[in-house]
């Protein structure tokens, strides 16, 4: 059996959000000696470049967490034209939504309706449109930004397990993306709707958006947030950010002509151009 499909098996039984808690936890402790070792270990780990952050210092984060989600530089990501990445990452899968699915890895498809949480409204929306996903690694910028101008119109929480969404498991575990607790953000945009979906991981605390704060753990019911005041946000604006590493999926009504530089697996730097809508 292939180490990345034992990988994924082992999750099943896991208690997925008992160790997320845990590990919250220790990345919101305070204590000085304990915060610095846990930063200073992670950087030389994941080979964190400090010098694009907008503090360099590891010791002046009062938390782990505080440190993870790091600003970086205002200049560190130019925006670039037309669709951009929302994070830095993987860019693991981009193209149609064909008859309502979404392709996670080669072999597997999910439904926009189910990754939605069971919306067919929603989904509808994108019928004929495309979706790129990008995947967040420990050692990546953790701060989520617009990928298009948009006015946010609904939010809504999908309660859910915490696989984790690295390769190995995106390969091997059906459905994953709409497995897993999310957060669902509808936006209006000149070119139609778009939604861009923030999706928990294993050992993931917390999800946080700009208009709301923190908005994970929730109870284990879906909970819909109607925004009757708009909540405007331009392109490359920050949305919301992980309290450690996950996975983005947006998806836009209007087919996007993706640029021919990019390719599946590819690295991707917040801001970059992706395509044109």
């Amino acid at each position: 059996m292939p180490l990345s499909r034992l990988f994924a098996l082992i999750q099943y039984p896991l208690p997925h959000h008992l160790l997320s808690r845990l590990v919250g936890g220790l990345a919101d402790c305070r204590l000085p000696w304990l915060k610095n070792a846990l930063i200073k270990a992670f950087i030389r780990q994941f080979r964190v470049d400090m010098d694009e952050a907008a503090e360099p210092d590891p010791t002046a984060y009062a938390t782990f967490n505080d440190f993870f989600t790091r600003a970086l530089e205002e200049d560190a990501r130019p925006v670039g034209e037309g669709l951009v990445s929302p994070a830095d990452g993987t860019l693991s899968q981009f193209g149609a939504v064909e008859a309502g699915q979404l392709l996670q890895a080669k072999g597997h498809r999910f439904s926009m309706m189910e990754l939605l949480g069971d919306d067919g409204e929603a989904a509808r929306r994108y019928l004929g449109g495309s979706f790129a996903t990008v995947y967040l690694s420990p050692s990546d910028y953790h701060r989520v930004h617009m990928p298009a101008s948009g006015t946010l119109t609904e939010m809504v929480y999908v309660p859910g397990r915490l696989f984790s969404v690295n390769a190995a498991t995106t390969e091997h575990v059906p459905n994953l993306f709409a497995r897993n607790e999310r957060l669902v953000c509808h936006f209006d945009t000149e070119h139609g709707p778009m939604v861009v979906v923030l999706v928990g991981a294993m050992i993931v605390a917390a999800i946080e958006t700009v208009w709301a704060g923190q908005i994970t753990p929730l109870s284990g019911e879906v909970q819909r947030v109607r925004f009757d005041t708009p909540v405007r946000l331009e392109k490359g604006d920050e949305m919301g950010r992980f309290k450690l590493g996950s996975t983005v999926v947006m998806a836009f009504s209007e087919p996007v002509a993706f640029t021919d530089t990019i390719e599946p697996g590819a690295k991707v730097q917040m801001g970059q151009s992706l395509g044109s809508v």
